[in-house]
């Protein structure tokens, strides 16, 4: 969309600063506004140009979903909802899309399908997903099986590809038990690598083709003739989105590991030493025309900081992220007259071959125009400045271990595929029931989140900071319930004294099993009583109001929260209770040796309730999710007193 717009260089105000403040101006919101603003049903709003579906909306999204999680703000869901909806019959039909073409690019957009999917539990996102994993099937490959990256294509492989496809195949594999296909991704990266790599710089070029009939290909490599920096940084982000999903005890792990490693000491030597940005022709710095590109740089700055902070790369490499992010603040952003942030410095598009012919020389990509607010680089500048801003919240519980028992609530369901899988209460469920928002924000904090699905003993508690135990199965649960034993009581009770934090949060009458767990709560003056309060009918929320009184030491900044269907508790010493509705206490806490019990009669921070779906606003769960985890690090003493008697 094109508009005449006056702006105002924001630069002098990001260099008085450091990185903590700049972040502090919420660059990925105010960049989400001006998205939501100029797309607001569709990457196209030209009627001269119709609506299709394409792989720039899928880097958008990701940095929407990014900041859904990172907010649990609503209208970020369903933002990414109807931009899909627009697209997605209830077939699961997607509409443009052809498969026969084989293009790889079509086929990003699957993540946020199954980011729909794995929330709202409908089958069409499913269907649609399933379509183009069945293009990966079939899709053309070279004689060792690289993808081409388009039948129009023929023998081709190129950095881009990577990114379109390997990401949601593996996360496709990683969700619906595909274990065999991490070979074949793992594969995708090292030939992609062998072929492409130059061996002086480590840099790897744009594409490359095996039957050497291109006009683009060196006659002997194959390879294109420049490294463009939009495609090297597509590899990169691509690298660390497969890593996040590759199992860890996976044989070829620490092969990708080791391409990532040489990916990133090759992207730090072109950094500039002057901007921290990095140029269209990544090696060309000096050469006439060449110009520092924004959505490489953003793509740069995303991959490295998301690999450190999954640890994938050492920490060191945090100064590259920041130094480029700095200069994409400064370079990059601006205001327009109207307040609306905006992106320049992106190229629109480059590529090699097709018609008119791209002959991949230098000539070629200095030809291309470089616009203002192409998607391709606000999606990355989004993704980037989700992961700088993570850098904003102190890592009070780093390196601290989160247990979430998966023994005493140990549901199962079969998903769409058939697979009996774990339910109920699991950092991994996106939909309702699900801890993922949860899990995140310990995650944010530096908080490690395990899962413990074997009854609790000294040996496995011992290296445990936090255990939670969510929702006690009842028989209406689970036919096979594992109650709560005095010898496992125990043995929870010793580790609570030497300082680890015990989190029970429990249910009400019919929803959760008592006699057996109250074994557990009693040694710490609690009850669960088996009742019910907090009755909601239908969607009159007031029911479940919990009004939050100011001081209040667990939730000081929250005024308002949600908890429907509570059981009440009873107290004796060494509990407390720090908050209560009426007679109804909600909140409790006994303080035991160096260990800490916090209690409360509801799982009242599972995904429905903190993403900001349902909810009305007033209702604050989401924030007080994060003053709740926050007050949790702050009761941990110590890992070396955990664990120890």
């Amino acid at each position: 969309m094109k508009k005449a717009v006056q702006y105002f260089i924001i630069g002098g105000l990001l260099a008085v600063t450091g990185i903590r403040s700049l972040q502090a101006q919420g660059w990925s919101e105010k960049m989400a506004a001006t998205v939501m603003r100029i797309w607001k049903d569709s990457l196209y709003t030209d009627p001269a140009k119709p609506a299709k579906w394409t792989y720039d909306q899928g880097v958008v999204l990701k940095g929407i979903e990014g900041l859904w999680y990172q907010t649990g703000d609503a209208r970020y869901f369903t933002y990414m909802q109807q931009s899909m909806d627009f697209f997605v019959n209830e077939k699961g039909e997607i509409r443009t899309y052809k498969q026969e073409d084989y293009n790889l690019d079509n086929v990003l957009c699957g993540r946020i399908l199954l980011t729909l999917y794995n929330v709202t539990g409908k089958e069409k996102y499913y269907k649609a997903a399933h379509t183009l994993r069945e293009q990966l099937q079939t899709q053309p490959r070279t004689k060792e099986g690289g993808f081409w990256h388009k039948k129009i294509y023929p023998y081709q492989m190129w950095l881009d590809g990577l990114y379109m496809a390997e990401p949601f195949y593996a996360e496709f594999a990683a969700t619906y038990n595909e274990a065999g296909a991490f070979d074949d991704i793992a594969n995708q990266f090292t030939w992609m690598e062998q072929h492409a790599r130059d061996t002086k710089t480590g840099l790897l070029y744009h594409g490359w083709d095996e039957s050497r009939e291109q006009k683009w290909a060196d006659p002997k490599t194959g390879t294109s003739p420049h490294f463009w920096a939009r495609a090297m940084a597509w590899y990169g982000m691509a690298l660390v989105d497969v890593l996040e999903n590759f199992p860890s005890t996976h044989p070829r792990q620490p092969e990708v590991k080791a391409i990532l490693k040489r990916f990133a000491d090759a992207v730090q030597k072109v950094q500039d030493t002057k901007t921290g940005l990095w140029y269209d022709i990544i090696n060309l710095p000096q050469e006439k025309g060449n110009y520092p590109e924004a959505s490489a740089s953003a793509m740069f700055v995303c991959a490295i900081a998301k690999a450190v902070r999954l640890g994938f790369l050492p920490a060191s490499y945090l100064s590259v992220a920041k130094k480029g992010w700095m200069g994409i603040l400064k370079e990059f952003v601006e205001t327009d007259a109207n307040g609306q942030t905006n992106l320049k410095g992106t190229v629109s598009v480059s590529g090699l071959g097709g018609k008119p012919y791209r002959d991949g020389s230098y000539v070629y990509y200095m030809s291309e125009k470089v616009v203002v607010n192409d998607p391709k680089g606000v999606g990355a500048f989004l993704q980037a400045a989700n992961e700088m801003e993570r850098l904003n919240i102190a890592q009070t519980g780093k390196g601290k271990k989160i247990l979430l028992d998966d023994y005493f609530n140990a549901e199962k369901k079969k998903d769409i595929t058939g697979t009996l899988k774990p339910y109920h209460y699991k950092w991994y469920e996106k939909y309702n029931n699900g801890f993922s928002l949860l899990g995140d924000i310990f995650n944010r904090r530096g908080v490690i989140t395990n899962t413990l699905s074997e009854a609790p003993t000294n040996a496995n508690l011992k290296d445990a900071a936090i255990y939670l135990i969510v929702d006690a199965d009842n028989l209406a649960d689970n036919p096979a319930p594992a109650y709560m034993q005095p010898k496992e009581a125990e043995a929870i009770y010793n580790w609570v004294k030497a300082g680890g934090v015990l989190v029970l949060l429990h249910n009400d009458k019919g929803n959760a099993e008592f006699e057996h767990m109250n074994l557990l709560a009693n040694k710490f003056g609690i009850q669960f009583n088996e009742d019910s309060h907090n009755k909601v009918i239908g969607n009159e929320y007031d029911g479940g109001k919990i009004d939050i009184p100011a001081g209040n030491v667990i939730l000081p900044g929250v005024k308002k929260i949600y908890q429907k269907e509570v059981c009440s508790i009873t107290l004796k010493a060494p509990a407390k209770a720090m908050l209560k509705k009426e007679d109804l206490v909600v909140f409790a806490v006994a303080k035991l040796g160096k260990g800490t019990v916090f209690a409360t009669g509801d799982p009242w921070l599972y995904n429905e309730y903190t993403d900001g779906r349902k909810l009305p606003a007033e209702y604050e769960n989401f924030k007080a999710a994060n003053e709740w985890v926050s007050w949790l690090i702050k009761q941990i003493p110590g890992k070396e007193a955990v664990g120890k008697k």
